[in-house]
Protein backbone atom coordinates (compact mmCIF):
# COMPACT_ATOMS: atom_id res chain seq x y z
CA UNK A 1 0.00 0.00 0.00
CA UNK A 2 1.31 3.45 -0.91
CA UNK A 3 2.62 5.46 2.05
CA UNK A 4 3.42 8.98 0.86
CA UNK A 5 5.52 9.55 3.99
CA UNK A 6 7.94 6.88 2.78
CA UNK A 7 8.55 7.99 -0.79
CA UNK A 8 11.51 9.60 -2.55
CA UNK A 9 10.63 11.53 -5.71
CA UNK A 10 14.24 12.39 -6.55
CA UNK A 11 15.33 8.75 -6.42
CA UNK A 12 12.21 7.74 -8.34
CA UNK A 13 13.09 10.10 -11.18
CA UNK A 14 16.67 8.80 -11.29
CA UNK A 15 15.51 5.17 -11.38
CA UNK A 16 12.84 6.00 -13.96
CA UNK A 17 15.41 7.71 -16.22
CA UNK A 18 17.77 4.75 -15.80
CA UNK A 19 15.09 2.24 -16.83
CA UNK A 20 14.23 4.40 -19.84
CA UNK A 21 17.89 4.60 -20.85
CA UNK A 22 18.30 0.81 -20.83
CA UNK A 23 14.97 0.23 -22.57
CA UNK A 24 12.94 -1.57 -19.90
CA UNK A 25 10.65 1.17 -18.60
CA UNK A 26 6.88 0.75 -18.71
CA UNK A 27 5.39 2.40 -21.83
CA UNK A 28 3.66 5.59 -20.68
CA UNK A 29 2.71 9.05 -21.89
CA UNK A 30 2.76 12.42 -20.15
CA UNK A 31 -0.82 11.81 -19.04
CA UNK A 32 0.48 9.79 -16.10
CA UNK A 33 1.16 13.19 -14.46
CA UNK A 34 -2.48 14.32 -14.68
CA UNK A 35 -3.93 15.08 -11.27
CA UNK A 36 -5.38 12.06 -9.49
CA UNK A 37 -8.86 13.50 -8.95
CA UNK A 38 -9.10 14.34 -12.65
CA UNK A 39 -8.10 10.79 -13.60
CA UNK A 40 -10.78 9.41 -11.27
CA UNK A 41 -13.44 11.63 -12.84
CA UNK A 42 -12.50 10.58 -16.38
CA UNK A 43 -12.12 6.86 -15.61
CA UNK A 44 -15.42 6.84 -13.74
CA UNK A 45 -17.26 7.98 -16.86
CA UNK A 46 -15.63 5.24 -18.93
CA UNK A 47 -16.55 2.56 -16.41
CA UNK A 48 -20.12 3.86 -16.44
CA UNK A 49 -20.22 3.55 -20.24
CA UNK A 50 -18.80 0.00 -20.15
CA UNK A 51 -21.38 -1.18 -17.62
CA UNK A 52 -24.21 0.46 -19.56
CA UNK A 53 -23.03 -1.17 -22.80
CA UNK A 54 -23.08 -4.52 -21.01
CA UNK A 55 -26.70 -3.84 -20.10
CA UNK A 56 -26.29 -3.17 -16.39
CA UNK A 57 -28.83 -0.92 -14.66
CA UNK A 58 -26.78 1.73 -12.86
CA UNK A 59 -29.88 2.99 -11.07
CA UNK A 60 -29.75 -0.12 -8.90
CA UNK A 61 -28.41 0.70 -5.45
CA UNK A 62 -25.80 -2.08 -5.71
CA UNK A 63 -24.35 -0.61 -8.91
CA UNK A 64 -24.70 3.15 -8.46
CA UNK A 65 -21.26 3.64 -6.94
CA UNK A 66 -19.44 0.92 -8.91
CA UNK A 67 -17.95 3.27 -11.56
CA UNK A 68 -16.55 5.56 -8.87
CA UNK A 69 -15.26 2.66 -6.76
CA UNK A 70 -13.49 1.14 -9.77
CA UNK A 71 -11.99 4.48 -10.80
CA UNK A 72 -10.59 5.13 -7.33
CA UNK A 73 -9.24 1.57 -7.20
CA UNK A 74 -7.45 2.03 -10.54
CA UNK A 75 -5.80 5.31 -9.53
CA UNK A 76 -5.17 4.94 -5.81
CA UNK A 77 -4.66 1.20 -5.30
CA UNK A 78 -3.63 -0.68 -8.46
CA UNK A 79 -1.55 1.79 -10.47
CA UNK A 80 0.20 4.24 -8.16
CA UNK A 81 3.53 2.66 -9.16
CA UNK A 82 3.35 4.45 -12.52
CA UNK A 83 4.44 7.70 -10.87
CA UNK A 84 8.15 8.27 -10.10
CA UNK A 85 7.22 10.46 -7.12
CA UNK A 86 5.81 7.37 -5.41
CA UNK A 87 9.08 5.46 -5.49
CA UNK A 88 9.95 4.21 -1.97
CA UNK A 89 12.66 5.73 0.16
CA UNK A 90 15.71 3.48 -0.12
CA UNK A 91 18.32 4.95 2.16
CA UNK A 92 21.40 2.76 2.07
CA UNK A 93 24.05 2.38 4.77
CA UNK A 94 27.75 1.75 4.33
CA UNK A 95 28.76 -1.88 4.46
CA UNK A 96 30.96 -1.29 7.50
CA UNK A 97 30.65 -4.93 8.52
CA UNK A 98 32.17 -6.01 5.17
CA UNK A 99 29.37 -8.50 4.62
CA UNK A 100 30.07 -10.35 1.37
CA UNK A 101 27.51 -13.18 1.26
CA UNK A 102 24.00 -13.31 -0.16
CA UNK A 103 21.17 -11.21 1.21
CA UNK A 104 17.90 -12.90 0.18
CA UNK A 105 14.38 -11.64 0.76
CA UNK A 106 11.17 -13.39 -0.24
CA UNK A 107 8.40 -10.89 -0.98
CA UNK A 108 4.75 -11.11 -1.87
CA UNK A 109 3.97 -9.89 -5.37
CA UNK A 110 0.57 -8.60 -6.54
CA UNK A 111 0.09 -6.93 -9.89
CA UNK A 112 -2.24 -6.45 -12.87
CA UNK A 113 -1.63 -8.08 -16.23
CA UNK A 114 -1.43 -5.35 -18.87
CA UNK A 115 -2.91 -7.65 -21.54
CA UNK A 116 -6.26 -8.38 -19.88
CA UNK A 117 -6.20 -6.10 -16.81
CA UNK A 118 -6.72 -8.94 -14.37
CA UNK A 119 -4.70 -9.99 -11.35
CA UNK A 120 -1.44 -11.92 -11.29
CA UNK A 121 0.74 -12.62 -8.31
CA UNK A 122 1.46 -14.87 -5.36
CA UNK A 123 -2.10 -15.12 -4.00
CA UNK A 124 -0.82 -15.56 -0.42
CA UNK A 125 0.60 -18.91 -1.54
CA UNK A 126 3.83 -19.67 0.35
CA UNK A 127 5.23 -21.47 -2.70
CA UNK A 128 4.82 -18.37 -4.88
CA UNK A 129 6.29 -14.88 -4.61
CA UNK A 130 9.31 -12.82 -5.53
CA UNK A 131 12.79 -13.80 -4.35
CA UNK A 132 15.31 -10.96 -4.39
CA UNK A 133 19.00 -11.43 -3.67
CA UNK A 134 22.16 -9.37 -3.82
CA UNK A 135 25.72 -9.51 -2.58
CA UNK A 136 26.68 -6.18 -0.99
CA UNK A 137 29.52 -4.12 -2.35
CA UNK A 138 29.83 -0.82 -0.48
CA UNK A 139 26.14 -0.47 0.38
CA UNK A 140 23.48 -2.39 2.31
CA UNK A 141 19.74 -1.80 1.95
CA UNK A 142 17.09 -2.29 4.63
CA UNK A 143 15.14 -5.50 4.11
CA UNK A 144 11.73 -3.82 4.01
CA UNK A 145 12.97 -1.67 1.11
CA UNK A 146 13.37 -4.77 -1.04
CA UNK A 147 9.69 -5.54 -0.54
CA UNK A 148 8.73 -1.94 -1.21
CA UNK A 149 10.64 -1.90 -4.51
CA UNK A 150 8.80 -5.06 -5.60
CA UNK A 151 5.49 -3.52 -4.53
CA UNK A 152 6.21 -0.28 -6.43
CA UNK A 153 6.95 -1.91 -9.77
CA UNK A 154 4.01 -4.30 -9.33
CA UNK A 155 1.58 -1.40 -8.78
CA UNK A 156 1.13 -0.75 -12.50
CA UNK A 157 -0.11 -2.66 -15.53
CA UNK A 158 2.66 -5.21 -16.04
CA UNK A 159 3.94 -8.30 -17.69
CA UNK A 160 5.92 -10.57 -15.40
CA UNK A 161 9.03 -10.50 -17.59
CA UNK A 162 9.32 -6.70 -17.44
CA UNK A 163 8.53 -6.66 -13.73
CA UNK A 164 11.47 -9.01 -13.13
CA UNK A 165 13.80 -6.85 -15.22
CA UNK A 166 12.73 -3.61 -13.52
CA UNK A 167 13.25 -4.91 -9.99
CA UNK A 168 16.69 -6.21 -10.92
CA UNK A 169 17.81 -3.03 -12.69
CA UNK A 170 16.56 -0.79 -9.87
CA UNK A 171 18.48 -2.78 -7.24
CA UNK A 172 21.65 -2.76 -9.33
CA UNK A 173 21.31 1.02 -9.72
CA UNK A 174 20.56 1.78 -6.06
CA UNK A 175 23.09 -0.62 -4.52
CA UNK A 176 25.85 -0.09 -7.10
CA UNK A 177 26.46 -3.80 -7.43
CA UNK A 178 26.02 -6.15 -10.37
CA UNK A 179 25.53 -9.14 -8.09
CA UNK A 180 21.74 -9.17 -8.16
CA UNK A 181 19.23 -11.99 -8.69
CA UNK A 182 15.44 -11.91 -8.97
CA UNK A 183 13.02 -14.82 -9.37
CA UNK A 184 9.25 -14.42 -9.56
CA UNK A 185 6.77 -17.29 -9.34
CA UNK A 186 3.20 -16.14 -9.93
CA UNK A 187 -0.24 -17.27 -10.99
CA UNK A 188 -2.10 -15.34 -13.69
CA UNK A 189 -5.88 -15.00 -13.63
CA UNK A 190 -5.84 -14.51 -17.41
CA UNK A 191 -4.69 -18.15 -17.55
CA UNK A 192 -6.59 -19.50 -14.53
CA UNK A 193 -10.04 -18.02 -15.24
CA UNK A 194 -10.19 -17.42 -19.01
CA UNK A 195 -8.64 -18.75 -22.18
CA UNK A 196 -7.06 -22.11 -21.39
CA UNK A 197 -8.49 -22.03 -17.81
CA UNK A 198 -5.62 -23.97 -16.27
CA UNK A 199 -5.93 -23.72 -12.46
CA UNK A 200 -2.64 -25.50 -11.81
CA UNK A 201 -0.39 -23.29 -13.94
CA UNK A 202 2.08 -20.74 -12.66
CA UNK A 203 4.79 -18.70 -14.36
CA UNK A 204 8.46 -18.44 -13.36
CA UNK A 205 10.76 -15.64 -14.52
CA UNK A 206 14.30 -14.88 -13.44
CA UNK A 207 17.07 -12.35 -13.93
CA UNK A 208 20.62 -13.19 -12.88
CA UNK A 209 23.46 -10.69 -12.92
CA UNK A 210 27.08 -10.62 -11.84
CA UNK A 211 28.18 -13.59 -9.77
CA UNK A 212 24.70 -15.13 -9.95
CA UNK A 213 25.23 -15.48 -13.68
CA UNK A 214 28.95 -16.25 -13.82
CA UNK A 215 29.37 -18.55 -10.80
CA UNK A 216 27.40 -21.82 -11.02
CA UNK A 217 27.79 -22.42 -7.29
CA UNK A 218 26.29 -19.05 -6.32
CA UNK A 219 23.52 -19.48 -8.87
CA UNK A 220 22.76 -23.00 -7.62
CA UNK A 221 22.69 -21.86 -3.99
CA UNK A 222 20.25 -19.06 -4.75
CA UNK A 223 17.99 -21.20 -6.93
CA UNK A 224 17.91 -23.97 -4.32
CA UNK A 225 16.69 -21.47 -1.75
CA UNK A 226 13.81 -20.37 -4.01
CA UNK A 227 12.63 -24.00 -4.08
Amino acid sequence: MLDTNKTDERLGILVNDHLTAIGINTPTTERIHEEGHRKIERIQEHYKSILQILGMDLNDDSLQETPNRCAKMMVKELNWGLLPENFPKCTTVNNKMHYDEMVIEKCSVNSTCEHHLVYFGSLHNRDLGCWVAYIPNEKVLGLSKLSRIVEYFAARPQIQERLTEQISAALEFILDTKDVAVVIKAQHFCVLTRGVKDPDSYTVTSKMKGIFMSDPIARSEFMSLTR
